[in-house]
């Protein structure tokens, strides 16, 4: 189904590349909704589920706030917060660093790291909603979206 059927549009977008920028906006939306339900299960946010992946990134180096904030996906989230919900879930830990007492480190836990063992045993299933782009379909996305990201040249419009 085209975005226009999509979003039930009466009029027709003004060029392509707003066309572009809604049918972005209302896929990320989409998959969004779609990874929310499936971590739902798992008691995690996707923000949250972020933060974890972040952190088993790092394993077994704890990380502090700064660094997870810069690798966040989604720059608005409140980190701390985050941190702070997995850490009631116990599955991060918030520890002083012993070399700087003003440095507090964050760590998965090995109940973090079984969450996302139970997770990525999901993902395959998950990851079927966007199976019907092929390898070729998916690297053209990606270079797609990177040079969307990449800073116009100057003089260009």
């Amino acid at each position: 189904m085209d975005i226009e059927e999509e979003i039930k549009q009466q009029k027709k977008f003004t060029d392509e590349f707003e066309k572009a920028v809604v049918n972005l906006l209302y896929t990320s939306s989409w998959l969004y909704n779609l990874n929310a339900a499936r971590l739902k299960e798992y008691g995690v946010t996707p923000e949250q589920f972020n933060v974890l992946r972040i952190l088993r990134g790092s394993y077994p180096k704890p990380m502090m706030l700064s660094e997870i904030s810069d690798r966040m996906l989604d720059k608005a989230s409140n980190a701390t917060r985050l941190v702070e919900k997995l850490r009631q879930k116990s599955l991060v830990k918030r520890e002083i660093c012993a070399d700087n007492r003003r440095q507090v480190d964050i760590i998965i836990t090995e109940v973090g790291l079984g969450a996302l063992t139970a997770i990525d045993n999901g993902c395959q299933e998950w990851m079927h909603s966007v199976k019907n782009l092929g390898n070729a379909d998916a690297r053209e996305l990606n270079r797609i979206l990177d040079k969307l990201r990449e800073e116009p040249a100057k003089g260009k419009k």
